[in-house]
């Protein structure tokens, strides 16, 4: 059993609270969690079939704001012919509604995907923006980057730097992903050392969170805190944060490691949506609401607009309504106990209303 100790959070809180840490997406106290909500980007871009219409997705995002999100991802400026999902993501961007003190971001894989944005922000001028924030990505892996960008790890962050700097210049939050950080479905095991590397280099070219990905879903507890122990040799706790897969069941656990090691912000998605379509049998992300039912009662609080967290109740409902939307069910264990008690209270209540 994973316990949080209270040095551990002694040693988080000191990390965590550095005030150098401006633009971070977590909030200031240490036992604060923020969730960056990554269903609509990286929960449906492995999306089998039809693709899902724009005013469906741009739908999502907002339900999901309603039920108190702050930071989600709303698409990806790539090419459809690789990734057909997020074909019309200039669209969901315009059809969502913009609200205050919320970040949209949408993950820009090179320049041609940064230079559509910035156009589509130019003929869109608005208060606030359509999106303040964007994504690149790399790995820990020249398999996995070769595979996913066609690149080795270094050419990638050579192109990646170019794209940060303008995104910088025209007033964009930079968002930093290293993907395999754990094991690679190419070359299994990964070596911690180069995952320090990558995120370091990219926490230097002005990204202000770098986010560590169980792409595979692979990874246990241990693991997981030995892999951040050596990242935060060079990059500081407080600048990380966690994206984990739940292929091996272990996505929870491994999200309670993280923060016991100091991390904050934690990367999930609504319904477990997700996969990755350059990870081999990898599913989804940790759904968000297993999350946000695991640290209730802990030392941890969750931020959001919703009486100040995120609320369960909606997330569950919004899990199976996107899930029916894609044909299935949700395969988040938390909305689906939810559900089950529902199902069964309203049963007794029809139980009662008959015998009278």
């Amino acid at each position: 059993m994973l316990r949080l100790t209270s040095r551990s959070l002694l040693q988080a809180s000191k990390s965590i609270t550095n005030p150098s840490r401006t633009l971070a997406t977590a909030a200031s106290s240490s036992n604060v969690v923020n969730i960056v909500e990554v269903g609509p980007r990286d929960g449906l871009q492995n999306e089998k079939g039809s693709v899902i219409p724009p005013e469906l997705k741009a739908e999502l995002v907002d339900r999901l704001v309603q039920a108190g999100v702050t930071n989600v991802e709303a698409g990806s400026f790539v090419s459809p012919k690789w990734v057909p999902q997020m074909a019309g993501t200039a669209e969901v961007l315009k059809r969502k509604t913009t609200k205050p003190g919320v970040h949209y971001a949408v993950l820009v894989p090179n320049q041609r995907g940064l230079d559509d944005l910035l156009t589509l922000l130019s003929s869109e001028s608005q208060s606030p923006p359509l999106t303040d924030e964007v994504s690149i990505f790399t790995a820990a892996t020249d398999a996995f980057t070769r595979a996913n960008l066609n690149c080795s790890i270094t050419e990638s962050l050579t192109r990646l730097t170019p794209v940060a700097r303008t995104a910088l210049d025209n007033g964009l939050r930079v968002r930093g992903y290293v993907s395999v950080v754990i094991a690679c479905p190419y070359t299994g095991k990964v070596d911690y050392k180069r995952v320090r590397e990558v995120a370091k280099e990219l926490l230097e070219m002005g990204c202000y969170e770098v986010s560590l990905g169980d792409t595979v879903g692979q990874g246990t507890p241990f693991e997981v805190q030995e892999m951040i122990a050596e990242v935060s040799k060079d990059v500081p706790v407080s600048k990380l944060a966690g994206h984990f897969h739940d292929t091996f069941g272990t996505a929870v656990a491994n999200v309670l490691a993280a923060l016991d090691s100091g991390i904050r912000t934690i990367d999930s998605s609504v319904g477990g949506l997700g996969g990755c379509p350059y990870s081999p049998g990898a599913t989804g992300n940790v759904a968000t609401e297993d999350v946000l039912y695991a640290l209730q009662n802990s030392p941890y609080t969750v931020a959001g607009t919703s009486n100040g967290t995120i609320d369960l109740s909606q997330m569950s409902d919004i899990g199976w309504w996107i899930s029916e939307k894609l044909g299935r069910e949700s395969v988040s264990r938390v909305g689906r106990a939810i559900r089950a008690r529902r199902t069964r209270e309203e049963q007794e209540k029809e139980k009662v209303r008959s015998k009278l």
